[in-house]
């Protein structure tokens, strides 16, 4: 007859076995019936990405708009990653290269309408075009018909008054840090030991932005700031034998300020102050006399030009809004799926 008993080394061997299973089961090769294998983790809303700055910039659009001021067209040149610092992988730049992108939406929420000058790869492409008269602007021009070709006429672009050029020039690592670790427990080697640790420290990151007069290239505002960034850890930890059983805890916390939030705080701030010099804005109080929402265009998320007169149900306030058009968050959405 066959000996049936397991051995303690074969009942780990079991048990490993049933957990592969059960985890197998959480990602398999095989398709589910939606198409996928697997479904991603998380399920957190589209949110506004906003700065400390994000409110004043907003405010600046609606006193514009009360005081009926005709603002000036603003293009964004480059502002490029001076620091030369790379992470030490080759994985990248440790700071955003879209500091241009960032002063854009700046602008938008300024309410200051925008010249496109950063990309223009496809409106060059279709100013070929249409110049070799291969573009309609009809909505379904017959395949084997010619279509009235889209007019090149003199002055169709508009020019810009003034643009931003500038660049993020400092990243400075560890400013100042300090920690403490402390250790205790009996001094027998079975004995319970613990370790708590705390630690943080400060960085920095700044920037260097002027604005220029298209027509003169003359340089009508200098601006230049740094912001600090802070980063704390926390950690304890026990080890102790207990009957014969080895334990090992430990939990920890740390949090980094984001710094590529930190030089878009950066380019708001600069934005804030040279579009108060080009509205003419007295200060900070001027905000008081206005309904922060009265322009329904403008808002925390950027600024547009309407298409239709949709203004009350899509506006900036709307646009700021987590739970619209998210089917798992919006009824509307949702009832129709």
């Amino acid at each position: 007859m066959t000996d049936q008993r397991i051995l303690p080394g074969g009942r780990t061997v079991a048990l490993l076995a049933v957990a592969s299973l059960v985890l197998s089961g959480c990602a398999t090769p095989i398709a589910g019936s939606a198409g996928n294998y697997a479904t991603p983790t998380g399920s957190a809303p589209v949110t506004p990405n906003p700065t400390p700055y994000s409110a004043a910039l907003v405010c600046m659009a609606g006193y514009a708009r009360n005081a009926k001021l005709v603002a000036p067209r603003i293009a964004i040149g480059r502002i490029a990653d001076y620091t030369g610092k790379a992470e030490a992988d080759g994985s990248g730049r440790k700071i955003t290269q879209g500091a241009s992108l960032m002063a854009m939406s700046a602008f938008a929420k300024a309410g200051m309408p925008l010249v496109e000058r950063f990309d223009t790869s496809v409106s060059e492409l279709e100013l070929r075009y249409a110049n070799n008269k291969l573009i309609s602007d009809e909505p379904n021009p017959a395949p084997d018909k010619a279509a009235e070709y889209r007019r090149i006429l003199a002055g169709q672009v508009p020019g810009s008054d003034f643009y931003v050029a500038g660049g993020v020039t400092e990243l400075n690592f560890n400013i100042r840090s300090s920690g403490v670790d402390i250790s205790g427990g009996g001094v027998k080697s079975t004995a319970a030991k613990g370790v708590l640790r705390s630690r943080y420290m400060v960085m920095n990151v700044g920037l260097d932005l002027r604005l220029i007069n298209t027509r003169t290239l003359e340089v009508v505002d200098v601006i230049s700031y740094q912001k600090q960034v802070v980063g704390r850890e926390i950690g304890a930890g026990l080890f102790d034998f207990m009957d014969g059983n080895v334990f090992d805890i430990s939990a920890g916390a740390g949090a980094l300020e984001p710094m590529q939030l930190a030089v878009r705080s950066l380019v708001e701030r600069a934005v804030v102050e040279m579009t108060a010099n080009l509205y003419g804005m007295p200060g900070p109080k001027a905000c008081l006399s206005y309904d922060p929402l009265g322009d329904g265009s403008v808002g925390i998320t950027g600024g547009y030009i309407p298409a239709y007169n949709n203004l009350d149900s899509n506006n900036a306030k709307t646009r700021a809004d987590p739970s619209r058009w998210n089917d798992r968050r919006d009824r509307s959405v949702r009832s129709r799926y």
